[in-house]
């Protein structure tokens, strides 16, 4: 079992879960991020830390969400290889506490490539 990172936490990148991660096993998308599933360790240390509750266990995704699993994977193989492991806290979004109420963002709403 892996934790999967949902579409709440697009636009926002709150970084809370990141800080308490044993492992490093985050990646970050210009905004979002995911977790590698092959590196989580299933501590579920990121969990209650996440302040958009943007973070399931992958056998508890709600099927809504499922698909988000294998996204996760799909950018966190992506983002591993331009380098984008992030491991300390940074400042959210601009604009994060609106995203958070932002019922109709989506995985369509996901920046895949940095502009750097």
């Amino acid at each position: 079992m892996a934790y999967v990172v949902t579409e709440a936490c697009i636009n926002c990148k709150y970084t809370d879960c990141v800080e308490v991660c044993p492992v490093d096993c985050f990646y970050e998308g210009p905004n979002f991020l995911v977790i590698h599933p092959d590196e989580c360790i299933d501590c579920n240390a990121c969990v209650p830390t996440c302040p958009t509750e943007a973070i399931f266990a992958d056998d508890e995704l709600p099927s809504s969400l499922e698909h988000y699993a294998d996204l996760n994977r799909e950018l966190a193989d992506l983002w591993a290889a331009q380098h984008r492991n992030i491991t300390a806290k940074q400042e959210p979004l601009p604009g994060a506490e609106e995203a958070v109420r932002d019922e109709a963002k989506s995985e369509r709403d996901i920046i895949l490539e940095w502009n750097d």
